[in-house]
């Protein structure tokens, strides 16, 4: 759940560093690009640096597109390098919040159980999972994570599997299965010296190492660009060629929406939405050296903001508001059931 960070061959203080000057480029994206300068130094073994990144974001004046994810970030790094109380302060914090995202449960709950306190991790994977999944027919891509770590929580508790476990387990792609994956004897079977204990582990991190690469294979949304009335007016005024591609607000919208659904039906996971503006796009053409009026520039400009972070999950989360943002709640809006018709 934290910001894509590749482990190897990177300078990773360069990087974070590189990563604080684009901030400093597009300050819309800060908050994004700081996070991921953030882990870069927290891989770089710099804490205290990776630290004040995240109080910088956290007193920044302008409004921040997820500060409980911050927080749950800042605390788990404090923990690792001896400030437990703080950290514990933040959690129990993070909790009484009750954030309708399920990266900071996920982050929250793993710092738990990497400090060996289990029944708290469990108990933190479970208030996520109540919070987010219940009444819900499907668990959005974004809330698995929430349901394979709780699962494996409970597997080392020997607990008895749930609704939800067994939720996991039908979730969960790899050949190996969840409950060989999380089974607390694996560990024994690295200190073997039995040729078959050792294959059958082999075989076990393969598959997981698999469905990591799987994971990361997709460190952006899939996006899709949507433009508020304001600015596709603007758009459209300043480049009319345009108009094939957006005949009507309205029918922009429902376009997004269809072409979400459509996705998501053929299987396409971690879908999102990015927003457009007319200088940003402007900008993102001069970049390449073409004019904005080219249609073909479109899903390029939605692709780059993907990658700068600025991708919204969609569908929303229950109870959330619409990603129009015509300030219904998506279940109201856009995800009530005669708009999906």
């Amino acid at each position: 759940m934290r910001p894509d960070t590749p482990a190897e061959n990177v300078d990773h203080t360069a990087e974070a560093a590189r990563l604080e000057r684009t901030a400093g480029l597009y300050p819309e994206d800060a908050e994004a690009l700081l996070l991921q300068a953030a882990a870069h130094l927290e891989l770089a073994g710099d804490r205290p640096a990776a630290t004040t990144l995240y109080d910088r974001l956290l007193s920044s004046p302008e409004s921040l597109d997820n500060p409980h994810l911050i927080r749950a970030l800042k605390a788990s790094n404090l923990w690792e390098y001896g400030h437990e109380a703080e950290a514990r302060a933040i959690i129990e914090g993070l909790r009484a919040a009750a954030p309708r995202d399920p990266a900071p449960w996920v982050i929250i709950a793993e710092a738990l159980e990497s400090h060996d306190e289990l029944e708290a991790a469990e108990a933190a994977f479970s208030e996520g999972a109540r919070l987010l999944l219940t009444d819900v027919s499907e668990p959005p891509y974004s809330t698995h994570p929430l349901l394979f770590g709780r699962h494996r929580v409970r597997r080392m508790l020997g607990a008895a599997h749930d609704e939800w476990d067994l939720l996991a387990d039908t979730l969960h792609s790899s050949p190996v299965s969840l409950d060989e994956l999380h089974d607390p004897k694996r560990v024994w079977s690295l200190g073997s010296d039995n040729p078959a204990e050792l294959a059958a582990e082999i075989s076990r991190l393969r598959a997981e190492l698999g469905t990591y690469r799987e994971a990361l294979s997709r460190p952006f949304p899939v996006a899709v660009l949507h433009w508020p009335a304001p600015e596709l007016a603007e758009l459209l005024a300043a480049y009319p060629t345009l108009e094939a591609e957006y005949p009507s607000h309205e029918q922009h919208l429902k376009t997004i929406e269809a072409s979400l659904r459509e996705l998501s039906a053929s299987g396409t996971a971690n879908l999102g939405i990015v927003t457009g503006t007319v200088p940003s796009y402007e900008a993102f053409a001069a970049s390449e050296g073409t004019s904005p009026a080219d249609g073909d520039l479109l899903p390029q400009y939605a692709t780059t903001l993907a990658a700068r972070g600025r991708a919204v999950a969609w569908p929303p989360q229950r109870g959330a508001a619409c990603w129009c943002g015509s300030g219904k709640s998506y279940g109201a809006c856009h995800g009530h059931a005669e708009v999906r018709a």
